[in-house]
This record gives C-alpha cells, structure tokens and sequence, in this order.
C-alpha cells in the first residue's frame, strides 16, 4: 500500500508515492535522482548517506521516507545550486580530498556546524565532522578548510 508524500527537496516541492518500508536514501536516488548521497554502510556509521533535513544532518538510510513527509531536504545538489559555498571552495583550497566519497556528508555537517557557529575550533569542527568518516585523508586537510571558512567569517564580521 503505497503512501503520497511531499518534500522539499532542494528548494523544490517534490510529491510522490512511496512504500511504507522505502528507506528515504534509497528514494532520493533511485526515485528523484539525487546521487550525492552516498550509499556507504546502510547502518548510519559512515556519513556517506547524510542529508539536511529540516537543517539538521541526519542520515538517510536509517529514515523511512515517509517521515520525510512534509519536510524540508538538502542535499549537496541543492547547496550548489548558485555555485560553490564557501565551504566548498575552502575544502578544494586545502586539497581536503582524494577520492571524494565522504565529500558530500563533510560539506553538509560543516555546513550545519557553522550556520551554528560561524568561528568554531578545531575541536568543535572535529566533533561535528565525527560521523563521517574518511579513508583518504586523515582528516586534517577537511579540518583546516572548514576552520579556515570560520577564520575568514570572523574577520568579516
């Protein structure tokens, strides 16, 4: 028995028709054909899968797409939509990837860490970033960038 839901999805209203089990990660990919979250772990360790949902990091494949219903969903997609954030350009300045799978859930947690606090420590971006976790980098390159987009608001403000 399928259920009607509509979503926000990167500033657009999205309705669809989906099953009562369909995991929202899934349905973001396969049904709407967003692709930066990553299928990873299936089991909310690895941050690959992670989204904005009502402006708050979670991860998509441990949310039933029909708790989605009525509620608002961003993605990477949607994030550049007018170009790279700063945040984006931040992490490119400082090489903060190699292969670039757990790009998307760092942006989006950093993202949602300095809507928070525009000038956080490291410790802070540490903690923030925790739940995504990176093969390639050792961490410190994603690190610095996400400081450094801090550093830079705190000058200007």
């Amino acid at each position: 028995m399928t259920k009607r839901i509509t979503v926000t999805l990167n500033n657009e209203i999205r309705s669809l028709a989906v099953e009562p089990s369909d995991i929202l990660l899934d349905v973001l990919r396969e049904v709407l054909g967003v692709k930066s979250p990553k299928i990873g772990c299936e089991r909310g360790d690895c941050g690959a899968c992670t989204i904005l949902l009502d402006g708050k990091t979670v991860r998509s494949c441990l949310i039933l797409a029909v708790e989605a219903d009525g509620h608002e969903i961003t993605t990477l997609e949607g994030l550049s939509q007018s170009g790279l954030t700063p945040v984006q350009q931040s992490l490119l300045k400082y090489n903060s990837f190699q292969c670039g799978f757990c790009a998307p859930g760092m942006v989006l947690s950093a993202t949602e860490l300095l809507g928070k606090n525009p000038s956080p420590s490291k410790d802070e971006v540490k903690e923030a970033i925790s739940g995504n976790l990176c093969r390639c980098t050792g961490y410190e390159p994603i690190i610095d960038a996400i400081v450094a987009v801090g550093k830079k608001a705190g000058k200007r403000a």
